[in-house]
């Protein structure tokens, strides 16, 4: 008596379906997952930047100036070893001053551009939905 042996196992066709549809899935969701990365680190800049202006503002009512205020930090994030943007004053006179993160690194092509907050709170990025 002859045992018949059944093959058991994919065919070509069924793994190239299975790579395809791995491949359209892929296409789909790698740049959300960037835009996703892209606006965790834009919301930490501007934390960054609100938490600088508050800064600022308590400069300014201990000497009636802002144009003297040094920045207690200058990067963000601020913890950790990869930086995605410079914190500065780009502007600054006794009774006004702007705050601008600057992108770099990683950030350098985010469609938002550089994100600014000034002394009356108002806050200027890019793109409207950016900040």
């Amino acid at each position: 008596m002859m045992k018949v042996q059944s093959n058991r196992g994919f065919t070509l066709l069924e793994l190239m379906i299975t790579v395809a549809i791995i491949g359209i899935l892929a296409a789909v969701a790698y740049p959300s997952y960037l835009e996703s990365v892209a606006s965790g680190r834009r919301t930490d800049a501007q934390a960054n930047l609100v938490a600088l202006a508050q800064h600022m503002e308590r400069h300014f009512t201990e000497t009636a100036n802002y144009n003297t205020a040094v920045l207690p930090y200058t990067e963000s994030p601020r913890d950790g070893a990869d930086k995605f943007y410079d914190l500065v004053v780009t502007a600054s006179t006794a009774t006004t001053y702007t705050l601008q993160a600057t992108r770099k690194n990683g950030m350098v092509g985010d469609r938002c551009g550089n994100m600014t907050v000034n002394n009356i709170g108002q806050k200027v990025a890019g793109q409207a939905d950016c900040w």
